[in-house]
């Protein structure tokens, strides 16, 4: 006998199936690629970040995509609140000492049940999904201040503060707009959007002034020649490393900036690499396979049977483009550097998961949307 939690109402959207799992192909090809020196001169090993990649984010991520997949979405809203309370409880545990660790100048992980976590990726799907659930019983009072505006902005700064405390910008930036555009959805009105896009650009002028790491990366951006041996360094062999590829790259496998050259490889840098060895004709395949996902998603939150639904897809469609925007745009120097990973491509078990799971709950939806039969 069936679960009633396991639904099977039509099929789920094969073409938006089709693009992630292309996506996901090509990230663990351009990470075993972007990986093989700094594994083999860190491990011995050129393929350690490809084997961690697939045992501890690509196959847990796919089967709790399906599970996820099958799982009705609606019977999500009573876990909403549950969820977003365990993931703000992570990030506490981040600063416990001996549980929270530090990498790279921030604090942003935990040791549990042997393995590192960072918490902040769970946040991004969590706290969406309580936003969903919550805008879904604000359909009237959305537009209103006290009942509306008023406690979305407490519990996303309540949340964000969490987050900055990690000396976190980019993930901040993505919770941020992926929550702006999900209270957009909801039917938020134009004043409070005005508001919130004020308030926020006051918001990100602070958290620059008052960190150093901020401005001077902020300084960089607009200036990449200053310090070219210092803070410019990461930004000029990014530009250097997509420069070298010009049209057809120079090769899969042949780059020279993984070369202990261009910084975080495997994580913040991954698009450099795959620019420099893909050439500027596949990358822009690249980001238009990226853009087709989008777009097919935004088609499934279209037809979504109901609000906690599109609500929900919306949400996620947005964390996920906007983190490939980032990634990708401070790569070009379009965007100042703020060390997000690249969606399905960098290095990340956490990242991966959360990001599949996501997945998973849009194809979910997809099986219930009212679909046009057109593609």
């Amino acid at each position: 006998m069936k679960s009633k939690s396991i639904i099977a109402v039509d099929k789920p959207d094969y073409v938006f199936i089709a693009a992630v799992g292309l996506l996901l192909v090509f990230g663990l090809i351009f990470l075993a690629s972007a990986s093989s020196v700094l594994g083999f001169t860190k491990f011995g090993d050129s393929y350690y970040y490809i084997k961690r990649q697939i045992l501890y984010g690509v196959l847990p991520g796919l089967l709790l995509c399906w599970w996820f997949s099958r799982f009705n979405y609606q019977k999500l809203k009573r876990l909403a609140l549950p969820a977003l309370v365990v993931s703000l409880i992570l990030l506490f545990l981040v600063f416990v000492p001996g549980v929270g660790f530090a990498y790279g100048g921030a604090r942003r992980w935990i040791h549990l049940f042997g393995q590192s976590l960072q918490p902040s990726e769970f946040v991004k799907l969590t706290f969406l999904l309580y936003l969903a659930a919550w805008l879904e019983t604000r359909r009237v009072e959305v537009k209103s201040f006290n009942q509306g505006l008023l406690p979305f902005v407490m519990t996303v700064g309540l949340v964000l503060g969490l987050v900055m405390l990690q000396k976190d910008l980019g993930t901040t930036s993505v919770i941020a707009v992926s929550a702006f555009f999900t209270y957009l959805v909801a039917g938020a009105d134009i004043s409070q959007l005005i508001t919130l896009i004020f308030g926020g650009g006051l918001l990100g002028w602070l958290l620059i002034k008052i960190e150093p790491y901020r401005a001077a990366r902020l300084t960089v951006f607009l200036h990449p020649e200053l310090d070219p041996q210092g803070i410019g360094y990461h930004i000029n062999q990014a530009l250097l490393a997509v420069g070298s590829g010009g049209w057809l790259g120079v090769g899969l496998g042949y780059s020279r900036q993984k070369h202990a050259y261009l910084p975080e490889v495997t994580g913040d840098s991954i698009f450099a690499i795959i620019a420099e060895e893909m050439g500027f004709i596949f990358t822009t395949l690249f980001i238009s396979l990226i853009g087709f996902i989008l777009w097919r998603g935004f088609r499934i939150a279209r037809y979504a049977p109901d609000d906690f639904g599109r609500y929900l897809v919306s949400g996620i469609l947005v964390w996920l483009g906007w983190q490939s925007c980032i990634n990708i745009a401070s790569m070009l120097n379009l965007l100042p550097l703020t060390g997000v990973p690249l969606p399905f491509v960098s290095s990340g078990g956490t990242a991966l998961i959360t990001a599949l799971v996501g997945i998973g709950i849009i194809i979910n939806v997809s099986r219930q949307s009212k679909l046009p039969q057109k593609i």
